[in-house]
């Protein structure tokens, strides 16, 4: 497994056991770190090495995305059955409103899954470099306060269009880079293509889904053999209760108010891995 060894370990040897409860704190950081557009990668990346973890690699990451995959179906449960009840049996123009937004959706996840499939190696090896990932944190923080603030207000659409998709699509691929922020670099596709606030959250999680999934099951076989079925189910467990609450807190929370707050905490946890590599 790869050792984060730009962060400095707290302890003279870190210890390579990940307990159960190493493993709901872990499950926890990445429910409420990947719907936050604060970047669950960096979390899940630095974290442990400045707790004197281990970290358990980008196999164990993406096995939390299936708590996270729970949140996101208990979450938007509805608004999937809507869509797969409408596009087979619905009217003539719910069913063609139905299976355009499924297509959509579908074709939006491409670049992503490409991108993913493509550097896969390279994603956990040098892109996890963590000045990289200050820099990310920062750049693409202050890119969605930014457009945020010049957009003000947007249209409010539950399924957008071609146009839309693809912007959100294409940016969701810019992920794979620990720092970026998969919810916060597609709310700001959303935002600069003029959705409100609340309509780019949601398309933004209604497109996690399905590269969600398809991330999970591509890294099931890389899972570590030696990692208890229990202590992993209690990662993934603990990801979909946080992360079902991180939703429901973010879409309120975009009702009345914006990204400023979490610009500015990716400045602040940029500032503590620059800080932790200065004081190596």
């Amino acid at each position: 497994m790869l050792v984060p060894a730009a962060i400095p370990i707290a302890h003279a040897v870190a210890d390579t056991l990940l307990t159960p409860g190493r493993a709901a704190i872990l499950g926890a950081v990445q429910g409420l770190t990947e719907f936050l557009p604060v970047s669950s990668s960096a979390h899940l990346y630095a974290i442990p090495g400045l707790l004197g973890w281990r970290y358990e690699g980008l196999a164990f990451d993406v096995a939390l995305h299936w708590g996270t995959l729970l949140a996101l179906l208990a979450a938007f449960w509805r608004d999937w059955l809507e869509l797969a009840r409408d596009a087979l049996a619905g009217a003539g123009a719910r069913r063609g409103q139905a299976r355009g937004t499924l297509l959509r959706l579908a074709v939006a996840s491409v670049p992503g899954t490409v991108a993913g499939l493509a550097l896969q190696d390279l994603a956990e090896s040098k892109l996890r470099s963590l000045p990289l990932q200050a820099v990310m944190l920062v750049g693409f923080g202050f890119l969605l306060w930014f457009v945020d603030r010049a957009r003000r207000g947007g249209r409010a659409e539950s399924a957008p269009g071609w146009g839309v998709s693809l912007s959100v699509g294409l940016a969701q691929a810019l992920a794979l880079v620990p720092g970026v922020s998969r919810s916060g670099v597609t709310m700001t596709a959303g935002r600069a293509a003029g959705l409100d606030r609340v309509s780019a959250a949601r398309f933004s999680f209604l497109l996690a889904t399905p590269i969600t999934f398809g991330a999970g099951l591509v890294e099931l076989r890389r899972l570590p053999h030696g990692l208890p079925a229990a202590t992993l189910a209690i990662g993934v467990v603990t990801s979909a209760v946080v992360g079902l609450l991180a939703i429901r807190g973010l879409i309120r929370w975009l009702s009345r108010a914006g990204f400023g707050v979490f610009f500015a905490y990716r400045v602040a946890l940029a500032a503590v891995i620059v800080l932790s590599r200065s004081h190596r």
